[in-house]
């Protein structure tokens, strides 16, 4: 499976939760610690913009540059429209691209991480507007097996990622990868 049509699949599902938020919505609290959901999506602002520079040019010379501006809806959806488009060419998945402060990999391994990132906030977003959240199947258990590569060490360097959370041996995928990452499956705005 391509990569890319999982992370395209996995984008629809927060298109969805995206288009349910109010302008309201934005102080919520999210699973993220210290985020409100405006903090949260203008992150995947930046993301997807930063990722889509990444795939065109080799690196992305600002990973934090998001702006929701007056419409965060609007802002949310061209900043994947500009991923999407830049990760359409066949040719990115061999290009050396560098990621934030992680490093320089393969556009495989970039497209992996994006997936990583959109399911798991995906997730994020739907606890955050108390919404069921049906992500695909396939795109868990592949954003899964990225997540159970990254290290202990230096989770916490540069907010990177929370440390990891104990789930039960009998956890589902989902919340397996969510606790990896240092999410409380169990969370819920207070």
């Amino acid at each position: 499976m391509d990569l890319r049509e999982l992370d395209r699949r996995s984008l629809l599902v927060l298109d969805k939760l995206v288009a349910t938020a109010t302008p309201a919505d934005l102080a919520r609290p999210t699973p993220c610690a210290g985020w409100t959901l405006a903090d949260l999506l203008r992150h995947q602002v930046s993301e997807n913009h930063a990722f889509a520079t990444a795939a065109r040019d080799g690196s992305a010379p600002d990973w934090d540059a998001g702006d929701l501006g007056d419409d965060a809806r609007a802002a949310y959806q061209a900043s994947v429209d500009d991923f999407l488009n830049a990760m359409a060419d066949d040719a990115v998945l061999d290009r050396q691209l560098t990621i934030n402060h992680f490093g320089t990999f393969p556009g495989t391994i970039a497209a992996h991480m994006h997936l990583v990132d959109t399911v798991a906030h995906g997730w994020d977003l739907a606890r955050t507007l108390g919404l069921p959240y049906e992500p695909d199947a396939e795109a868990v258990h592949v954003a899964l097996q990225l997540a159970e590569r990254i290290p202990d060490e230096g989770r916490e360097k540069n907010g990177s990622f929370a440390h990891r959370v104990d789930t039960g041996v009998e956890a589902s995928e989902l919340d397996r990868f969510l606790a990896l990452l240092g999410r409380d499956p169990a969370w819920t705005v207070s």
